[in-house]
């Protein structure tokens, strides 16, 4: 459906204005200066269709009159809205003449998005182009909450990865140790009182030796008293046959006891070590786990995007901006850019195949004819608003009225 008679009484800055657009053409021109008017005609359309709330049109009606109306008819309808100051009201009837008991249901049946401006997209910047990408897409997930849970993770995964090559770094100044090194601490003390323990039992036995030497020494010399002495003897001969000798046990304690601070040294050294093992396998399971989380979010993100009705195929959105075909949208050049806006419009507003355009003066020739181009190759109806007053083939407002 097409606009084909467009009234608009006393609507915002319209005074009265009626347009009945050239059925073969597929471009309607609404011309004037600046405050005359021609943005309430554009306007007019959709609060005909959708209504006007106060909040984005605190004033609908003219200032000095106490009623405003809009008569729109297309092929199949005829819409119209009084605004009064206690509200407004609205009125749909066919071409017969019956009235449709549910007339705002059946318009939003039937209307598409007719806020969505082509060129107005292409001139938003990146973030304005999402946040309006993303109105028009119902997308399965929250792409601000998905986004702020990935970038919490990320940064957590940053920290832990940070702590990885700390202590990565602090295994390496380590290096290799002997091995062979004990689990625990040499007790000094404890080496020291063994020592001292064979220390005595080796002395005791050197004055067993001397003693025996004298004996011996007292058996050649005293006669007299050989007999006391050689029992004497056989008793200390006897008790020296059974002694041990303790000198190797000495030396090897003696080694152990010089070598017990390198020993202790090593060990404190490899439980230093493992204990940073084990923090350096526990944070690269962290990272791990988090770096499965981020690709579980990205596979949600593509999941969702994929499953997603975007209205022009190739589109598509990362955190930055919008993008088409994978690329950044404000990189695709301007005729692309209007040409990809032209079809989001076109499949946002499928069955009134009616399209506003504000700021037409900002189209050069060739954008204007590629507009004008492809809404008669798909059968629309562009409203253009443009500023000034000698365009030709243009509807032009002059204090509210078509001059």
């Amino acid at each position: 459906m097409k606009v084909i008679s467009l009234t608009t009484t006393n609507y915002k800055r319209a005074k009265h204005v009626e347009i009945k657009p050239d059925p073969d053409g597929n471009l309607v021109i609404v011309a004037g200066k600046n405050g005359q008017g021609k943005s309430s005609v554009l306007d007019s359309i959709a609060a005909a269709l959708g209504g006007a709330n106060s909040k984005t049109t605190p004033k609908p009606i003219r200032d000095g009159e106490d009623r405003a109306e809009i008569v729109l008819e297309t092929e199949e309808l005829t819409v119209t809205r009084v605004f009064t100051p206690s509200g407004s009201r609205l009125t749909l009837t066919s071409k017969d003449g019956a009235k449709y008991p549910k007339a705002q249901a059946k318009l939003d049946e039937l209307v598409g998005n007719l806020s969505m401006d082509p060129l107005a997209f292409t001139l938003l910047d990146d973030k304005k182009q999402l946040a309006q990408l993303l109105d028009l897409v119902d997308l399965p997930f929250d792409p601000d909450q998905l986004e702020a849970e990935r970038k919490q993770v990320f940064d957590e995964r940053t920290a832990v990865n940070r702590r990885v090559k700390e202590f990565e770094s602090a295994l390496a100044q380590f290096g290799e140790l002997p091995e062979g090194v004990p689990a625990n601490e040499v007790s000094v003390s404890e080496l020291l009182g063994e020592y001292r323990k064979l220390e005595q039992a080796q002395q005791e036995n050197d004055r067993y030796l001397t003693d025996l030497n004298e004996s011996q020494y007292k058996v050649q010399e005293l006669e007299r008293q050989l007999a006391a002495a050689k029992d004497h003897l056989a008793k200390v001969t006897d008790f020296v046959s059974n002694l041990s000798d303790h000198t190797a046990d000495l030396e090897q304690l003696r080694a152990q006891i010089d070598g017990a601070e390198e020993t202790n040294r090593l060990v404190r050294k490899a439980q230093e070590r493992g204990a940073l093992s084990f923090q350096f396998e526990a944070a690269k399971g962290q990272a791990n786990q988090l770096t499965a989380k981020l690709d579980q979010i990205a596979k949600t993100k593509a999941d969702g995007l994929a499953s997603a009705q975007f209205p022009v195929e190739g589109l598509g959105f990362t955190e930055d901006g919008v993008t088409y075909q994978s690329v950044p949208f404000k990189q695709a050049s301007s005729a692309e850019q209007i040409r990809v806006s032209m079809a989001m419009a076109i499949a946002l507003n499928p069955k009134l195949k009616v399209i506003r355009i504000q700021d037409g003066s900002l189209l050069d020739t060739d954008s204007l004819a590629l507009i004008e181009a492809t809404a008669q190759e798909h059968g629309y109806q562009i409203w253009l608003e443009v500023v000034g007053d000698d365009i030709e083939d243009a509807y032009t407002i002059i204090d509210g009225e078509v001059a």
